[in-house]
């Protein structure tokens, strides 16, 4: 991540036009994809969550005023047209863990050889030992609450990493989704968590 990006008062304060970057930083670094991901910060009552399509129609291009904008402690957001359809997983995030402020799904490019085989993945970096080993969600279909809930159900027990940083699972066949207790902690774990997929991946050569 860059680090003047990281620390700039705007990234750090401004959670719309923060993660109108860090969308766009997910993009370039390849943590996501036009294929899909979403991601959310939650700010008292409200929870701003990148909108449908932001992959495939706005290439990560957001700004502000693209953002959905809702309460996160009942459905009216799921109503609006540009919900994010895995949108779900963050509002359940949010009302299971009050220390959760941020959620990341997305599709590392490094990850998803893992999800694809239904794989945990070991830490092998010491910037992603507080993560542990990466556990895999129960299937469910995707864009539906019974994945959110299944999301849930994995992030239990891992409260402390939260508060440290982030908690992350991975989604079988789909990618991975991160919580945390400030975006750019997040954002960062994300993308020690995609290194670390990829020094696994190249282990057997170094063999």
């Amino acid at each position: 991540m860059n680090q003047s990006v990281a620390t700039s008062p705007l990234f750090m304060n401004n959670i719309p036009e923060q993660l109108c970057e860090a969308g766009r930083i997910m993009f370039d670094k390849r943590l996501t994809d036009m294929a899909g991901g979403n991601i959310s910060a939650r700010v008292g009552d409200k929870v701003y969550m990148s909108p449908r399509y932001a992959g495939s129609r706005f290439h990560w291009n957001l700004s502000p005023e693209d953002l959905v904008c809702g309460r996160w402690v009942d459905d009216e957001i799921t109503q609006h047209p540009k919900f994010s359809r895995e949108g779900w997983s963050h509002l359940l995030i949010y009302r299971e863990f009050p220390d959760a402020q941020a959620v990341i799904h997305a599709h590392p490019f490094h990850v998803m050889p893992f999800a694809m085989a239904n794989r945990p993945m070991e830490p092998v970096l010491e910037a992603t030992e507080k993560f542990g080993v990466v556990q895999l969600t129960k299937p469910a279909p995707a864009h539906t609450k019974v994945l959110g809930e299944h999301v849930v159900e994995s992030l239990r027990g891992q409260e402390a990493r939260m508060l440290k940083q982030a908690a992350v699972v991975l989604i079988p066949h789909h990618g991975v989704i991160l919580a945390g207790k400030e975006f750019h902690l997040v954002l960062d774990a994300l993308e020690r968590v995609n290194t670390n997929a990829y020094c696994l991946l190249s282990r057997t050569l170094l063999n």
